[in-house]
């Protein structure tokens, strides 16, 4: 899929830079051409030599170049790369991307580029979850930047947290997907998927059944046809999607911060089962069975999710679907709830007892729309997920 694909690969300064090393090695075995560019900070992690010895290319590293810049060499760089490829991406960096600073070799090619640009995010987890940062990353996404990652996990800093660059293989597989023009290739797609857990004190807690099995298909299938999905995801059962940046959620209330933190978005699926409720003094300790007492619980509404970004004044996805899972008259309770909700679609399905379909491997869905309802075949999660990607696709070609 990379074959004569020309990457330029701009090494920033963390200690993530060693990846970068891997991920030339890993980018070459599978046919791109990759021309690396070395900020001076990135000097400070891995040395010009073992990149140009993994390129097998001369690693570009200042704007002054006298016989680079004698032909313009910055900005041929920037137009003659199929992508960019930021990795990792510091803080610093984003931020000169923001601003549109052009004060070193870096920042000048990402300016004056007409290619499409992937970053790979990598900082200390304070660093990242700072409103500036958080900031940047929002408008970086508005603009059109790719992004893949950061993972949580532990840090060379010694603390643990989102910050952690994606390994490079999944860094690979973001860029084939970037590189590969398949119907979603530059759509931005939400999912939310699993159920979410609302405690009631340190080990008990209150949650829909749902294993996460068909959201995970549907994401799983978006990044098939060339999305970019962030998959927002409760506790559930499935492992996540690969080729999917995943913001792992426990309560309705993240769940939501995640969602409002993903956009802007082409279309968000809300296919997770949120709990409607939660206690409003969850106990910090185990709640003891007392002799001759039960406890009493308070509980207070979620934020509803889907209502929330369905009537958005501004930022509203182009394409809002829900899920309604029903036990009774599915095709009458659905209907109403996108009314009620706002929602462009909903996939309702019969949960009800002896269908099989909570925590089944099968589903069968009533797409219901502005036009009405549409009965589909019963079939596996995973060929329900493939005809919504591909419905999807139509509605935002």
């Amino acid at each position: 899929m990379l074959a004569s694909k020309r990457i330029l690969l701009i090494i920033g300064g963390g200690i993530a830079a060693f990846k970068a090393l891997d991920l030339i090695r890993r980018l070459r075995e599978r046919g791109a051409d990759v021309t690396p560019v070395l900020t001076r900070a990135g000097e400070e992690f891995v040395t010009p030599l073992s990149v140009s010895a993994l390129a097998g290319r001369k690693v570009f590293r200042d704007l002054f170049d006298l016989t680079d810049e004698a032909e313009m060499g910055h900005i041929e760089l920037s137009r003659s790369a199929d992508l960019i490829v930021v990795a990792p991406a510091t803080a610093d960096l984003m931020a000169k991307m923001v601003g549109g600073l052009a004060n070193d070799l870096a920042s000048t090619l990402l300016l004056a580029t007409d290619a499409p640009v992937l970053v790979a995010p990598a900082m200390n987890v304070r660093m990242w979850q700072h409103p500036a940062t958080q900031r940047n990353i929002a408008t970086l996404k508005a603009d059109g930047i790719g992004f893949v990652g950061p993972e949580s996990g532990d840090m060379a800093c010694g603390e643990h947290g989102p910050g952690r660059m994606s390994e490079p293989l999944e860094i690979v597989a973001a860029v084939e997907r970037a590189l590969w023009a398949g119907p979603l290739a530059g759509k931005r797609v939400l999912v939310t998927s699993g159920p979410t857990h609302e405690p009631i004190d340190p080990v008990r807690y209150i949650a829909n059944r749902s294993s996460g099995a068909q959201g995970t298909a549907i994401a799983r299938a978006l990044v098939a046809l060339g999305a970019q999905v962030v998959f927002v995801t409760g506790p559930a059962d499935v492992p996540p999607p690969d080729g999917a940046e995943v913001v792992r959620v426990r309560t309705a209330r993240e769940m939501l911060h995640a969602v409002e933190a993903a956009l802007p978005a082409d279309a968000a699926i809300f296919a997770a089962a949120v709990a409607d409720w939660h206690v409003t003094s969850a106990s910090t300790s185990k709640i003891k069975k007392t002799k001759g007492g039960v406890p009493t619980l308070e509980f207070a509404e979620n934020p509803d999710i889907l209502a929330t970004v369905s009537t958005m004044k501004s930022g509203r996805p182009g394409l809002v679907v829900g899920f309604a899972a029903e036990t009774d008259d599915v095709i009458a309770h659905a209907t109403a709830k996108r009314q009620r909700k706002g929602c462009d679609w909903i996939v309702a399905n019969d949960v009800s007892e002896g269908t099989g379909i909570m925590g089944g491997t099968e589903n069968d869905i009533t797409l219901i729309t502005m036009d009405g309802a549409e009965d589909w075949p019963r079939m596996s999660k995973g060929e329900v997920a493939a005809r919504l990607a591909d419905r999807i696709a139509q509605a935002l070609a």
